[in-house]
């Protein structure tokens, strides 16, 4: 391949990255200003009749965010508690969940890390794989690197945003 032809080729991976990023970005940002939007005890309601909690999902969230920390190498989960109440088990499994102020200041905390970690990561980086699959088995299958990773938990994000919104309170019609 040429040197322009490489370049061209770098400069349009890095304008894909860059837009994934957006998206994670403003999925995360999504979930901020819902969680941020009204009083604590509003949180505490089903997102549908015997579904999860909105608190709930946050926590999950939480959760979720921080196991990227581990999974990308960049450290270990900050709140590895987090897995046992909002991962591994359902909603109301615990009769004591962290407050919501503190799921918001984790929420911060790990997305602050997250996104300071991911702006300086170069398309190798996001190409390379992650720690849950060995060296053998990403030579096999390469799609398994820290940018798919990244377009599933922007997906998921935006999943858990979608159950949110039926929480959304309604403004009568004038």
């Amino acid at each position: 391949m040429s040197t322009q032809t490489e370049n061209i080729a770098i400069t349009q991976t890095k304008q894909i990255i860059s837009q994934l990023l957006t998206t994670w970005t403003s999925n995360t940002n999504r979930v901020t200003a819902f969680f941020n939007k009204y009083e604590d005890d509003f949180y505490l309601q089903e997102v549908a009749p015997g579904r999860s909690r909105a608190i709930y999902l946050l926590g999950h969230l939480v959760g979720s965010s921080d196991g990227l920390l581990s999974l990308f190498g960049i450290s270990e989960k900050q709140y590895p508690q987090l897995e046992k109440l909002f991962l591994t088990n359902p909603d109301k499994a615990f009769n004591e969940y962290p407050s919501m102020a503190e799921l918001r200041e984790y929420w911060t905390k790990v997305n602050g890390t997250l996104a300071e970690h991911f702006s300086k990561m170069e398309p190798a980086d996001w190409l390379s794989r992650h720690t849950k699959v060995s060296e053998e088995d990403f030579a096999k299958e390469p799609h398994r690197n820290k940018l798919n990773v990244l377009i599933s938990r922007a997906t998921h994000i935006s999943y858990h945003m979608g159950q949110l919104v039926f929480l959304e309170k309604k403004v009568p019609a004038v």
